[in-house]
Formats: C-alpha cells, structure tokens, sequence
C-alpha cells in the first residue's frame, strides 16, 4: 500500500497577469484584483481564473504506506513555488505510489503540470507512458481510465461533466468533517493578508477528506470490508492525536466516531 492523496491551494499568477495584461506598476492586491475583473468580463461573471493563471500556494499530502499514515504540506510557509512542485514530482519520482485527488484531473494536475513547465522542471516518472517501464503502458498516470491516479469526483461521476460534486458537500454527506474555517474563494485574501501557515491547514483537511473519501470508496468497490475500512479510519483518527495540531483536533472534533 502506497497511497497519496493530495490537494492544492492556489492564487492569481501575478507574473503572468503583469506579463500578459500590461498590470505593471500596480500592487499585488490590485493586479489581482484586475485579473478577476477582466476574467468576469471575459466569461461573463465568472471570476474563477483559467488554469494556465492559477499560482500554487499549497500542496498538502494524505500518505498511506507500510510505515502508517501521514499528513503534511510540502515545503514551509516561505518556500517558493518552484521547490514546492518539485517536491511533489520528487515523490513520485522516488516512491511511485498511487495518487488518489478529487477533481485532480479537471483542476490540480493540469495546474502543477502548466507551473512546473513554467519552472523548467523535469518529471519523467509522472509522464511515463511504457516506453521505459512496460508496467505504465497499461496503469500510468496521464490515463483517465487507469488506477495509478484516481480523480475520484470523475471516477465517481462516470466520467460526465454533470457528474461533478463538491469535495466538501460528498465529504458531509458521507460523515466526514468537510470544509473547516477557510474555503477556496478565501485563499486568496489570506495570501494577501499574510496567512500562508492557514492556507497550508486548510488545504491538508482538503487532504485528509479526499483521503477518506477514498476509504469509502475502496469499501465501495470491495476492495475493503466492513472491519479493515474502520481500522484504516482508526489509523488516521490516531495519527491526528499524536500530532497534535490545532487545525488537525479540530478536524477529530468534527469527525463523529461511527464514521
């Protein structure tokens, strides 16, 4: 077993706005303050940016392996973009464990792979399609249809655009603690407001609840019953007691214990 579940956090590429739009000599609030506004009119209202403008803040790992769970953000409140991605390519480099996202597909990797192009990074592992591992020709990570990456809103949805549902709205439904103290649309106004340390709490309860969603769904599909489904939940519920975080007691408190 070496599973990682993961979520990103992200706001306006000022660069790229500032490069592409000619926003030069405005302040970072106001630069993405422009970026929202041409995007509304350029959708119509819609303000959420294109994925190609979207900067990564945070990236957070739910890890499941043969030494126990874990749950961490890459990097510390002060790493640059770049090293964050690299650590995440990194891991899949060394450890090629099965990534498991919820909208990973439609939204998280098409962001980490349009950045670390930006960068100049190097993931050939991640892009391994069987040319030097026959064993990816068949479960690699670019396929929709294989197992080494699970984008569980897709896999659940069939594959349909309509079948797409809120992380944290299935996460509540299932029993699970959802969305604590922070959502998306605000990472932004705490980037500004100097918040990173919260932002990067925030994205691993995102983590944590793709982790266990996942849980459900290896108990979906039969490949956990009953009794090994609530020994894994007991795993995670005791790596959070010994951690000892703030952000991650809150998240105990919230998970009621029959789930």
């Amino acid at each position: 077993m070496n599973i990682l579940a993961f979520d990103i956090e992200t706001i306006p590429d000022l660069d790229g706005g500032r490069r592409l739009y000619g926003f030069d000599g405005l302040s970072d609030e106001d630069v993405g303050r422009c970026m929202f506004q041409k995007r509304r009119q350029d959708t119509g209202g819609n303000e959420f940016l294109p994925l190609h403008l979207q900067r990564v803040a945070a990236v957070s790992i739910a890890l499941r392996n043969r030494d126990g769970f874990k749950v961490w953000t890459l990097g510390t409140a002060e790493s640059e973009e770049k090293e964050i991605i690299s650590r995440f390519f990194e891991g899949i480099e060394k450890f090629g464990p099965d990534l498991v996202s919820w909208n990973g597909s439609g939204f998280d990797l098409p962001v980490l792979n349009y950045r670390a192009m930006r960068h100049g990074l190097s993931a050939p592992r991640f892009w391994e399609l069987g040319a030097n591992d026959q064993s990816f020709k068949w479960n690699n990570y670019i396929s929709r249809y294989h197992w080494r990456h699970t984008d569980l809103m897709d896999v659940l949805g069939f594959y349909q655009g309509r079948g797409g549902v809120p992380l944290d709205e299935m996460a509540q439904l299932c029993g699970f603690p959802g969305k604590l103290g922070m959502h998306g649309s605000h990472v932004w106004e705490n980037w500004l407001k100097g918040n990173i340390a919260g932002i990067r709490d925030y994205c691993e309860t995102d983590a944590l609840n793709t982790y266990l969603l996942y849980l459900r769904f290896e108990l979906l599909r039969g490949n956990l019953v009953d009794e090994e489904y609530r020994r894994e939940c007991t795993v995670v519920r005791e790596t959070l007691k010994k951690t000892a975080k703030p952000h991650l007691d809150e998240f105990l408190a919230a998970w009621p214990p029959a789930q």
